[in-house]
């Protein structure tokens, strides 16, 4: 009875010093990953088949003031990226958002899936990726280049995207029946 007790304990604490090295792993991973804010993307109907493209609406210092009947935000102060700079040497909200490229999403319905790309004017990231119940999906990616596929059976579709310092360019195309 006594070894059975030793052998749980010594299962025990190993099972938990694996589990506590993998979360501090994966902790270390996404601490160091720069997320940005989600936007949100009016994505076409099914029934579309056109790429929709949407561009966030851009912020300007010249946007008329609220109406008097819309409730006043609470200012809120923006997040030191740099430590040790003083608010008079940050650069504003609005002069981080001038300072980035302008980027653009487009969807890409094909056979299988739906593919949202932010295309930006050297470069591409994926937003999302939906393949359709019943088709699996896989994602590539390089520096310059990413992949998406959709596939089911014998059938093949895939939405692939390369930039090498200039505007990205998108090829879409169906292997199979």
């Amino acid at each position: 009875m006594r070894s059975g007790l030793v052998q749980l304990g010594a299962w025990t604490a190993a099972t938990g010093a694996a589990v506590a090295l993998s979360w501090l792993g994966v902790h270390a991973v996404l601490v160091d990953t720069v997320f940005e804010q989600p936007v949100a993307v009016q994505l076409p109907s099914v029934a579309s088949t056109k790429p929709a493209e949407t561009t966030p609406p851009p912020a300007s210092p010249h946007d008329p003031p609220p109406s008097a009947a819309a409730p006043k935000p609470t200012p809120t102060p923006d997040p030191d990226p740099t430590p040790g700079a003083t608010a008079a040497s940050r650069p504003t909200a609005a002069a981080r958002r001038s300072t980035s490229p302008p980027s653009t999403v487009h969807s890409y319905p094909v056979l299988g899936g739906r593919v949202a790309l932010d295309q930006r004017p050297t470069e591409a990231r994926l937003v999302s990726a939906v393949p359709e119940p019943g088709w699996s999906m896989q994602v590539w990616h390089g520096e310059q280049w990413l992949r998406v596929d959709f596939s089911k059976d014998d059938r093949v579709s895939t939405v692939s995207v390369s930039w090498n310092g200039t505007e990205p360019a998108v090829q879409t195309y169906v292997i199979g029946n």
